[in-house]
């Protein structure tokens, strides 16, 4: 009997810590799925994929993976379009077709083993994904394609992670390791651990970072470990090698600059996040950050800035650190920020529970004046006090598109 409620107990556990959600670990994609009336449903059913719900971060492994080659991009608005892999699960008919697909507001994207903007990543890289479905209101026909076909993955348009071959070998510490080269017929057969070996193709124009500088091809010789990126990946075997780095100073010189790179671009652009909670009266205003910049910025947020030009009206300055908040569309982009941002003392910043996509800190501020905008839910994005706000290129400011 004891044994019996034993085997109750361990049954119960199992069940509770299965998602109740789909996971790709339920099974790929597929061209005919329909999706079944509540009423239809059987116990041994698959579970419907995880859709997300406004102003709330997704659960842990419940999203679906997604790789292809970046074929188009609107960097203002965060959308993207890859071409996807083939894949054993999918009919021919459905080969190569395109993904039109969305960052969400906390979605990553990572370049070179750092965080990114979508400009900087060269169109036709391979990159790996990771996407839910689209808005059930979202009425968004097929992209264009000369057989009117879509990918089975059309549904899943909201992305909430991409990365490049560099970053996705390197978040899993995998290198690949050369087991030969053939210059001639510029093949390179290189393998991972555990895994089979895979024929990659070279280019004359394959760039080989070695060190702190630029190597040929002959600097290629088995034994060597390397990282690369990748493109027409599936569609003539693993792919062509656009870039490789053989040692680990030519990576971590690449992750360097690119790190650089985002910490430029998010301090002329602002910490993104979503208002939490809005105290009206007092005019305070609670702000979740999400987790898609380098961690180290936030360093900043209580950083009092020296300049700072002491109060018009011949007060004492004020003690607590003092930044500006502007509010921001789903893409991140804000409207006039030098203009229609404004200020507010820091009063606290705290560490929360990290969940997908969050970046675990919230900050509370006291603003001079509340705008429409600093509403739950609402994006918005927010200059630390040493920040220099600074006029963006008229195509990021959405003033004056409504």
């Amino acid at each position: 009997m004891r044994l019996f409620a034993l085997f109750l107990t361990v049954s119960c556990l199992h069940a509770e810590d299965k998602p109740k959600f789909r996971t790709d670990a339920d099974g790929p994609v597929r061209v005919d799925e329909k999706k079944r009336n509540p009423k239809d449903k059987k116990p041994d059913d698959k579970p419907e994929w995880y859709q997300l719900i406004d102003g709330q971060f997704p659960p842990e492994g419940s999203a679906h993976a997604v790789s292809g080659e970046l074929m188009k991009v609107d960097h203002l608005e965060r959308r993207f379009q890859i071409r996807v892999d083939r894949n054993d699960s999918q009919d021919r008919g459905v080969w190569d077709l395109p993904l039109d697909a969305g960052m969400l507001p906390y979605g990553s994207i990572w370049y070179h083993g750092a965080p990114a903007a979508l400009q900087d990543i060269p169109l036709g890289t391979h990159l790996h994904g990771l996407f839910y479905l689209a808005d059930p209101d979202d009425k968004t026909p097929p992209p264009d394609t000369s057989y009117r076909r879509k990918t089975p993955e059309f549904d899943f348009r909201r992305c909430f992670r991409i990365e490049d071959d560099f970053t996705f070998n390197a978040r899993q510490k995998q290198l690949w390791k050369i087991d030969s080269v053939d210059l001639e017929t510029k093949k390179l057969t290189a393998s991972l651990t555990g895994d089979k070996p895979k024929i990659f193709d070279l280019l004359a124009s394959t760039r080989v970072f070695q060190g702190k500088g630029f190597a040929d091809l002959k600097a290629l010789q088995p034994g060597q470990t390397f990282l690369c990126n990748l493109t027409w990946v599936t569609l003539y075997g693993p792919g062509r090698i656009t870039d490789i780095w053989l040692d680990e100073p030519a990576r971590a010189l690449a992750t360097t600059q690119q790190l650089e790179r985002h910490r430029i671009h998010t301090r002329e652009r602002g910490l993104p996040g979503w208002v939490a909670t809005v105290e009206d009266e007092p005019q305070l205003v609670t702000i979740t950050f999400f987790g898609n910049v380098d961690p180290k910025l936030f360093d900043e947020l209580t950083t009092k800035d020296p300049n700072a030009p002491p109060p018009k009206d011949g007060s004492p300055p004020p003690v607590e650190p003092r930044g500006g908040l502007a509010v921001a569309r789903e893409s991140l982009m804000t409207y006039d920020p030098v203009n229609d941002r404004k200020t507010g003392s820091v009063l606290e910043v705290k560490k929360i529970a990290v969940e997908p996509g969050s970046s675990g800190i919230q900050i509370k501020l006291e603003m001079d004046m509340m705008l429409e905008g600093y509403r739950p839910k609402h994006i918005v994005s927010f200059h630390p006090p040493t920040w220099k706000v600074i006029a963006l290129p008229k195509e990021e400011q959405f003033s004056g598109r409504e």
